[in-house]
Order: C-alpha cells, then structure tokens, then sequence
C-alpha cells in the first residue's frame, strides 16, 4: 500500500480538528452509525476547555488503496516546541487559512519552518461559507506570505482548494459544492511525495515525540526512516553525537489506524510508528538495530523566552485540598514533563523546595500548572520573568515578539498608547475590513506580561492579539509594571462580610464573606499605588442600644474571579500565586509583615 504522511498546520481557531473530524468520517474510518465526539482529536480536557489544540495527534486514513498518515498539529506559538519536530516526519503540508482573516501570525510561524524543511505546500482556504469570506484576496495574502517567508518556486506554485470543514466539502472554485472531501484527498495523494525512505536497508527511526503509558511505559513515536520493524527485535538509542544512549527490544509496535493504535506484526519504511520497550531514549535520539553507527539529523529547538518558579506550597492552608505536596513529588512530576516536551527545561534552585521552570510563553506555562493542580498538586508559582542573554560584544539582550492586534478602529488609539509605554513600536497599521484596523508591533515579552487583562478592558473585548516570538533585542530600558498596591490580610480565620463591606471604598475585593484568609494573603486591589494591611476579620461592635439584627443586610459587590492566567498577569515580584486542586489565591511572598518590611528595606538598599 502506498503512504502519504501530511501535516495540516494552521493558525489557533482556523478549523484545523474540525477538518480532521470531517477526512475521519469521509474516508469510512468509522462505521456509518458509530457515535464520535465532536473535535475527537482534541481528546485532552483542557484542549476541549480552551479550544486549542495543545499536543500534536497522529490519526491515518486510507483513501484508493494510499494509507494517509495525518497530524493535527498546534497552531499556538507556544507549544511550537511541538511543531518543529513533527515536521521532519511528514512529506508535505496542508496549510489552512481562514478566508476572512487570512493568515494570521502563527499561521506564518508554522508555514516558515515548513518552508525551511523543503516541504510542499496544498493551500486550503476555509470557512468560504462565511458572509465575510473573501477567498481569493485570502489567496493572495497567502503568496505574499509564502514570498516573505523565502520559498522556491515549487512552494510558490501551490495548488489551493476552498473549502467549508464543518459542512464537509472541498472544491478548486468556491461556488462549486461538491458535499465531499474527495478534491483534497485527491490532491494530497497527487501533490504529496511518498516518503523518500530506504527500504532494503538496516532498520532506523528518529523519535519525534515521547509519552508515558502506564501499561506499556515509555512510547516513542516517530517515521521509519529505513528498514522494516518487528516486534523483539534487538534495538538502541542513539543521542545526536551517535553515542549509545541504551540498548533493548521492542516489546510493542503500534501504528495509527483511525483513532486507535493498533498492534503490528510488521513496520515498513514510511509510515508512522511507535515502539514500546526502550526505558531512556527520548526527543531527537535514534532509533536503530545494533549495526547502525550514525545517528540521524534532528531539528535544534528555538530557545525557551520565560521563566517562573515553582515552589511547594508553604501557607497555612497547604495540604487542606491536594494531596501532592512535598517538593520531591513536584520535582518528579516536572522532570516527567520536561522528558515528554522539550520546550520546557526544568532546573534546579538553590533551594531545595523550589524550581525554576522555563518555556515558550505564559500560556505553555499555564497550561503544565493546570494540568498539576487537576492531578491534585499544591504549588505556589512567582510571576513569570524573561530570560536575558548575553551577544558577542557583551550587550544584554532579551526576547522582542511580533504582536499582530484587531481592533475596532475607535480602540486603536488607547491600544497604540499601551503598547508604546510597554516599549512596543509599531510597525504596520492597515484597515483590515469590517470597520477593523490591523496594527503590527514588535515588543519585549516582559512588556506585554499581564497586558492581555488590559486590552480586553480598552477594547471592551472586540479586540484580538496574537503574540510571536521574533527575535532578540538590545535591553529596552525599564517598563512601568502595576500601577495600583493591594489590599493584604493581617489575621487568620474566614473573612467577614461587614469587614469586606467597609473594605470596598479602598479598591476591588478578590474575596468573598465566609473565605479562608491568612495573615500575607491578598484580599484585593489598593485603589492607591501602595500596599495596604487590613483586616478582614473586624465584626461590628454590638452595644445594648442597637439591635443586632439592624444593618445587617449589607449589599457587597461581587469580587473579581482570578483565574489562574489572570493571577500570574496579575502578580508583581515579591507576590506568588498559590494554586491547589479548588482554589487560585494571592499573596505575599513573605507573609509576615515585618519580614516584609525587612526585605523592602534592603531592596531598597540595595
């Protein structure tokens, strides 16, 4: 049977799984009456919550006797860790582009590493059946991306199909309505070359992603590069330098069919596999039987831009809600994550109960202290910090991102002011139709840490900002950060409503009546720029002239619900967030006052 292995790469929200859903159901990988959820391969929780897609899938259909090796990959700039090496297993791309909004930033992040890699595009313009859609404009802006982005001349002579995922149909003109997705089958098994591979030599394979199964442990995926497969043949790992990183057997050999992984008897060169058996290869190693003595060429992966601190969770309601606690269990668990996903490293502190964590962007982040908290995890996190670096002539340098902004044009100018304060300077704005305005910064990632809350507040949510790494920059000089103190616990017990009632003309209140506080917690925003220490607790004085039940209906407003990526955004240096399976919380690094004091006058000092 012949292969195609293909990549559909996209922007966030362009309709990439919802078009995997529809080549699924096409091409008779499900029975005509067999139940799939929507989406099915955004399997993970929180890809289904956010509507993203996090981790790349393999899925394969067969279509006229060619089996299509398909992956969905992430579309979000902050989990490109991921895209770069799925890249190198596939032969071609499928990249979609919306047809109102044409190609968006990541779109052109992914598409620029393909380029690079040498892979043919299949442009595929979706979403046509929107009244805003404008398909060939769309096809245009993609040419003179795909010109920017230095392709040759076989790139730029892309075949593009329009197309309506959710209504299932792809055709060469978009008035034409076809009902199915044959025209993209069709020209991925035309378009798309077989795997260049050698089948009559020794057995090789790079690994591309590596994931833990608690049945079969370790599972490496990756493209058989050369040889055929079996399962208890004699293999070894190989590390980039072509040193032995260990050595067994596969003790299970599975491929993609549809949804599921199915056991092989036989692997042949080209397609796209994973193998059981080997306990410390990992990423970018080579696989290969024993008489192989080269390893294979990997991808180098773009540097890490943030980093935070995880700590183990020391306030005095640590260990009421999650059951993950000590640091040793922290530590296991992010060593396990940076196994898995090679954009984060995790090293460790000086002290031994905290870990500095580093990654592509705050949503990365966001998503590995959301994933421990659901496995019943209690950590405190700091706010998230670039990483510097240094260049050859000893200037400090640090990361500048590209940050595409949709606005209504009446936003525009408080969006422009924002950005320019963060050090931001703009470099393209354009009406980008519907009464929207297109403005293109290049900022430093410190700046536009929290600013996300902001823009959604100036543009009363209308507005949209993609954010990519660009490169580095020369140090832009300091940035204002947080305008505003914040409203801190003196005591311990659960906050009481007439003391909440009395608080609100000091600023907005993140907490409600009945709450567990604690001397350091954060109970709110300080309308004025310092810190504030109150009380929470203060009941209303009884005398014997008043009657205790007058006033007693007091009208609070409702606090601001922190979510876990608004606190982190939140947060100023000498905070932390203190995040447990139920509940995301404020507070002081240090929580006693006079600690605080103490360290604020040496910061001063020093």
């Amino acid at each position: 049977m012949d292969i195609r292995n293909i990549a559909i790469i996209a922007h966030v929200d362009h309709g990439k799984t919802t078009l995997v859903d529809c080549l699924l159901h096409q091409s008779g990988t499900f029975r005509a009456n067999q139940r799939v959820a929507e989406r099915a391969m955004d399997s993970n929780d929180q890809e289904r919550e956010r509507g993203i897609t996090i981790l790349a899938k393999c899925t394969s259909v067969v279509w006229k006797n060619t089996r299509i090796n398909i992956v969905d990959t992430p579309g979000h700039a902050d989990f490109g860790g991921e895209v770069e090496r799925i890249l190198t297993m596939v032969d071609g791309v499928v990249v979609l582009v919306d047809a109102s909004e044409g190609p968006m930033p990541q779109t052109k992040f992914v598409v620029g590493k393909a380029l690079r890699l040498g892979l043919n595009p299949i442009v595929l313009i979706n979403k046509v059946d929107k009244p805003e859609q404008r398909a060939f404009e769309v096809q245009d802006e993609t040419f003179d991306l795909f010109a920017a982005l230095d392709a040759n001349e076989a790139q730029l002579d892309f075949p593009t199909l329009f197309s309506s995922a959710k209504q299932g149909w792809a055709a060469e003109d978009p008035e034409d309505r076809p009902g199915n997705m044959n025209a993209l089958f069709d020209k991925i098994v035309e378009h798309v070359p077989a795997p260049k591979v050698d089948a009559d030599a020794p057995f090789s394979m790079l690994a591309v992603t590596v994931e833990r199964d608690p049945y079969l442990g370790r599972l490496l995926t990756g493209r058989i590069q050369s040889g055929k497969a079996r399962p208890n043949m004699a293999i070894r790992a190989l590390h980039r330098d072509g040193s032995v990183v260990e050595t067994g057997r596969i003790s299970k050999l599975l491929a993609f069919r549809g949804l599921a992984r199915e056991p092989l008897d036989e692997a042949v060169a080209g397609d796209i596999v994973t193998i059981a058996g080997l306990t410390e290869a990992t990423v970018a190693d080579t696989i290969a039987v024993p008489e192989v003595e080269t390893a294979l060429p990997s991808q180098p992966i773009d540097p890490s831009t943030l980093a935070m601190t995880f700590s183990i969770n020391d306030s005095p309601l640590a260990g009421l809600e999650g059951d993950k606690v000590t640091s040793r269990l922290i530590r296991d668990r992010l060593m396990r994550e940076a196994e898995g996903n090679v954009a984060i490293q995790v090293r460790e502190t000086e002290d031994k109960d905290a870990f500095e964590v580093s990654g592509r962007g705050e949503l990365q982040l966001a998503v590995l202290i959301e994933s421990m908290r659901r496995e019943g995890f209690e950590l405190s996190v700091s706010r998230p910090r670039v990483l510097y670096r240094s260049n050859e002539q000893g200037q400090r340098e640090e990361p500048i991102e590209e940050v595409v902004v949709d606005v209504d044009e009446e936003y525009a100018g408080a969006v422009v002011d924002k950005i320019g304060r963060r050090r931001g300077e703009m470099q393209e704005m354009r009406p980008a139709g519907a009464g929207k305005t297109r403005l293109v910064f290049h900022a430093p990632s410190r700046g536009l840490i929290g600013y996300l809350g902001e823009f959604l507040t100036d543009t009363r949510g209308t507005g949209v900002m993609n954010r990519l790494f660009s490169h580095y920059a020369p140090y832009k000089g300091p940035i204002e950060t947080r305008r505003t103190g914040v409203l801190i616990s003196l005591e311990q017990g659960k906050a009481v409503a007439y003391a909440l009632y009395n608080l609100e003309e000091r600023g907005f209140l993140f907490v409600s009546p009945g709450q567990p506080v604690y001397q350091g917690l954060i109970l709110g925003e300080h309308a004025k720029g310092q810190d504030l220490d109150v009380n929470p607790l203060k009941a209303k004085q009884l005398t014997n002239f008043r009657a205790s039940g007058k006033d007693d209906a007091l009208d609070l407003t409702p606090p601001i619900n922190m979510t876990l990526e608004k606190a982190l955004a939140y947060i100023d240096d000498d905070e932390l967030v203190e995040v447990t399976p139920e509940s995301v919380r404020l507070r002081k690094r240090y929580l006693d006052i006079h600690e605080r004091k103490k360290h604020a006058r040496r910061a001063e000092a020093g």
